[in-house]
C-alpha cells in the first residue's frame, strides 16, 4: 500500500499509475489543439432541436418526464436498446435481430465504463492480453491496474500484424503457462495510430481468437466517421455471438453525452453488467431518450455533413506535415481524428519538447510514450522471443478533429518548424 502524511493508505497502483496524459492535457488551453480526441462538428443545432420537443413532451406527459428523470435499468432503456440494435443490423450488419435480440446490447457510460467492466471481470493478475504496438492508452492503464501482463504486438501502416498474435499467443503458453484471455483492437482509423485493418487481417484475427478461445475486444469507436467505405467489422464473423465482444460509442458520432454502447457474448454480458451495477447503478435516462431521438432520424444527415469536414480537417494536417516535419513517417488515415508521426531520431523525446517548445508556443499534442504499457512484454524483432516492454518516445499523436482547417495548417506548420530546428 501507497502510504502518506494523514496516516492511512492508498493502494497500490496509486504509487506507479499517473493521471492520464490526455485528461491531464484538457487543462491547457492553446490555440493549436491537437491532443485529445475532441469532437470539433457536432449537430448542436439538431440536439437544440431535440431538447426542445423533448421539454413540450414532458409537458404534455409527466409520466414519461418522471420516469426520464428517473433510475433506468443498468443495461439501459429497452426502446434505446432496440433502436441501437436496428442500427447496427441495418448500417454495421452486426448479426442480431432487432425484434428478437435487442436485449444483446448494453449501455454503458461512455465505452470506456464497457472496457474498464470487461477487464474488471475477465482479468485476474497474471493473466495475458494481446494488443497493438502501440495501443490506445485507455485500455492498456487499466489493464495494468488489475495486473494484466500485457504482450503488444508489431503494427504497420494497415494496423496489428496477424502472423504476430499467432507467435504471442504461442509465446504466452511457453512463458506464462497460458492462452491468453484477450486479444484488443481497434479496426477502425485506431487510437492512437489512424491505421485501419483490411478484411484479410480481421478475418486471420477471428480466426486466431476462435482456435484458441479467446475473447477479441472490437473497439469499434470510429467506425461511424469514416472517409471511405470500410471493411464489415469483425463482429459480422461472429454469428453465434460468443466469440467477439464489440464496442461502440455515442462521443465521436454524435456529442460526448458520455454513452457507450456494446455488443457481448450473454455470458460476458452478464458479469459486465453485474459490474456496472457496483459502479454507477445505471445510465441517465434522459441522456438515452435524447440519443434514442437523434440515432432514430438524425444520424445520417448528421454524419452526412460532419464527415467531409473531418476529411477537409484531416487533409490539411497531412498537407502541413509534409510541407514542414523533418525526417520521420507518418500513417494516413482513412478516418478517425487522428495522425501518428514518428520521428527518424530515436533520441528524440517528445514529451520533453512538448514542455519546451510546443506548450509556451500555443501547440498541444500528445506524447507517444503513454501509449505503450508502462510494464509488459514486446515481441523481439524475428518474434520468437519477448522483451521488457519499451515506450517509443520518438512519436506523438496529432488529431485533427477538433481545430478548424486554418488552425491546423496554421499550428501544425509551426510545430514542424520548431521540429526542425530541434531536430535539424
Amino acid at each position: 500500500m501507497a502510504s502518506n502524511k494523514s496516516g492511512y493508505s492508498f493502494a497500490t497502483w496509486t504509487s506507479f499509475i499517473e493521471e492520464s496524459q490526455i485528461r491531464a492535457l484538457l487543462k491547457y488551453k492553446v490555440k493549436y489543439y491537437f491532443a485529445g480526441g475532441k469532437p470539433g462538428i457536432i449537430p448542436t443545432d439538431i440536439f437544440a432541436g431535440i431538447m426542445a420537443d423533448l421539454s413540450e413532451q414532458y409537458k404534455k406527459d409527466p409520466k414519461m418526464a418522471l420516469e426520464d428523470f428517473n433510475y433506468g435499468p443498468t443495461g439501459g432503456q429497452p426502446w434505446f436498446m432496440k433502436t441501437l440494435a436496428k442500427r447496427l443490423k441495418e448500417v454495421r450488419d452486426i448479426p442480431i435481430d432487432p425484434e428478437t435480440e435487442w436485449n444483446c446490447i448494453s449501455i454503458t457510460n461512455g465505452s470506456q465504463q464497457a472496457l474498464y467492466a470487461l477487464l474488471d471481470t475477465l482479468i485476474d493478475p497474471g493473466d495475458v492480453i494481446i494488443t497493438p504496438s502501440p495501443a490506445y492508452l485507455g485500455f492498456l492503464v487499466p489493464a495494468i491496474k488489475l495486473g494484466a501482463r500485457i504482450i503488444t504486438v508489431p503494427t504497420d501502416l494497415e494496423g496489428i500484424i496477424p502472423e504476430y498474435v499467432e507467435k504471442a499467443v504461442i509465446l504466452s503458453k511457453r512463458k506464462f503457462g497460458k492462452i491468453p484471455d484477450i486479444i484488443y483492437v481497434v479496426p477502425d482509423s485506431d487510437n492512437p495510430k489512424g491505421t485501419t485493418l483490411p478484411m484479410s487481417r480481421r478475418q486471420a484475427l477471428y480466426d486466431i481468437a476462435e482456435s484458441h478461445n479467446i475473447l477479441l475486444v472490437e473497439d469499434s469507436a470510429y467506425a461511424e466517421i469514416q472517409f471511405k467505405n470500410n471493411p464489415k467489422a469483425i463482429k459480422t464473423l461472429d454469428k453465434e455471438n460468443r466469440r467477439v465482444a464489440y464496442l461502440g460509442t455515442t462521443s465521436k458520432e454524435a456529442a460526448v453525452l458520455r454513452v457507450g454502447y456494446s455488443v457481448l457474448p450473454p455470458n460476458v454480458r452478464e458479469q459486465v453488467l453485474k459490474d456496472k451495477g457496483h459502479l454507477d447503478l445505471c445510465t441517465s435516462s434522459l441522456v438515452q431518450r435524447i440519443l434514442d431521438e437523434y440515432y432514430r432520424n438524425h444520424i445520417d444527415d448528421a454524419m452526412r455533413a460532419a464527415i467531409p469536414q473531418y476529411q477537409v480537417r484531416c487533409e490539411a494536417m497531412l498537407k502541413a506535415m509534409d510541407a514542414s516535419f523533418p525526417a520521420g513517417e507518418r500513417t494516413e488515415p482513412t478516418g478517425g481524428f487522428f495522425i501518428w508521426w514518428e520521428s527518424e531520431d530515436k533520441s528524440f523525446d517528445s514529451t520533453k519538447f512538448m514542455e519546451t517548445t510546443a506548450i509556451p508556443n500555443e501547440i498541444l499534442y500528445v506524447p507517444g510514450g503513454p501509449f505503450y504499457p508502462l510494464t509488459g512484454y514486446t515481441m523481439v524483432e524475428d518474434g520468437n522471443e519477448l522483451a521488457p516492454s519499451n515506450p517509443e518516445h520518438n512519436t506523438m499523436r496529432l488529431g485533427f478533429s477538433y481545430a478548424t482547417p486554418d488552425i491546423i495548417s496554421e499550428g501544425i506548420e509551426r510545430l514542424g518548424q520548431f521540429l526542425s530546428k530541434e531536430l535539424g
